[in-house]
């Protein structure tokens, strides 16, 4: 039997190049639901905007870096915990660190009022389309760690 870590480096969930032509396109760690995501430079400072459906949200494009710089701190699984905005993210989570005054931002990493939640739904999954972590895509309760970069 494939473990959920060993399986999420055996099967490629995601496509595009992260510019608004043609955006990364990406699962959710359940695998469950479609996003896309790209990188827009055009904005001071440079976000990641996120569509859901018809939700849009940003998050500062500097999430990348600061993610895999903290999960390489870290050094093991960590929790993913999304959450939204008005519920408390489960403690140590990857979505706790994503709005925490202890992160190098300060706080919160998105950037629209009312959608600034669910960064560990889904940031993790793009970190993982970049070549920098192994994902679990378990059902429920999945967990991220780092990779070095060569």
């Amino acid at each position: 039997m494939v473990d959920s870590a060993e399986e999420s480096t055996n099967e490629q969930h995601w496509s595009g190049a992260g510019t608004p032509t043609d955006p990364w396109v990406l699962k959710t760690a359940p695998l469950s639901s479609e996003y896309t995501i790209f990188r827009d430079d055009d904005t001071d400072p440079a976000l990641l905007v996120c569509q859901v459906g018809s939700t849009r949200l940003t998050y500062l494009a500097r999430a990348i870096d600061d993610l895999h710089a903290e999960l390489l701190r870290r050094g093991d699984w960590v929790t993913l915990g999304a959450a939204d905005e008005k519920k408390e993210p489960a403690p140590d989570s990857v979505e706790a660190w994503g709005r925490s005054e202890d992160n190098p931002v300060g706080g919160w990493y998105g950037r629209r009022k009312g959608y600034r939640g669910r960064f560990g739904m889904y940031l993790p999954p793009l970190l993982e389309a970049l070549g920098l972590v192994e994902l679990e895509h378990n059902a429920r309760n999945n967990r991220v760690r780092a990779i070095a970069r060569a």
